[in-house]
């Protein structure tokens, strides 16, 4: 359930960042295609930072101390253009336009993800 949940928000963070930023977009033909894109984005999304992004971080760990911290930004701006050649390259019509559009929208989709974890319970009651 709780991986569920992670894809859930993981597609709605992505959403809000294609909403607001023109350089991030999924097509679809219908509205059931685009949600289902963007599920496929999303898990994409969610195996690409489970996978790769801890071994970029720890392999870039004496430049994230020696900038405070602000490279993992890079870092997870390098993780959704990632994600946008993974999709390119399984045909999923997912795209993001260049540097700068990632880095804003991975701190879109980081506050958008941090807000929805603060807002959804850690436990499911099973009463």
């Amino acid at each position: 359930m709780k991986l569920l949940m992670r894809l859930v928000v993981n597609a709605v963070a992505l959403a809000v960042a294609a909403w607001l930023l023109k350089g991030i977009a999924f097509s679809g033909s219908s509205t059931t295609s685009k949600v289902i894109t963007l599920v496929v984005v999303a898990a994409i999304f969610g195996l690409v930072n489970a996978l790769i992004k801890p071994l970029a971080t720890i392999l870039s760990l004496p430049f994230i101390v020696l900038t405070l911290g602000l490279l993992i930004f890079v870092i997870n701006a390098l993780m959704l253009l990632l994600t946008s050649w993974i999709s390119d390259g399984l045909d999923i019509p997912f795209t993001v336009d260049g540097f700068g559009t990632a880095l804003i929208g991975a701190l879109i989709v980081t506050v958008v993800s941090w807000l929805m974890n603060v807002v959804l319970p850690d436990k499911l009651e099973t009463d």
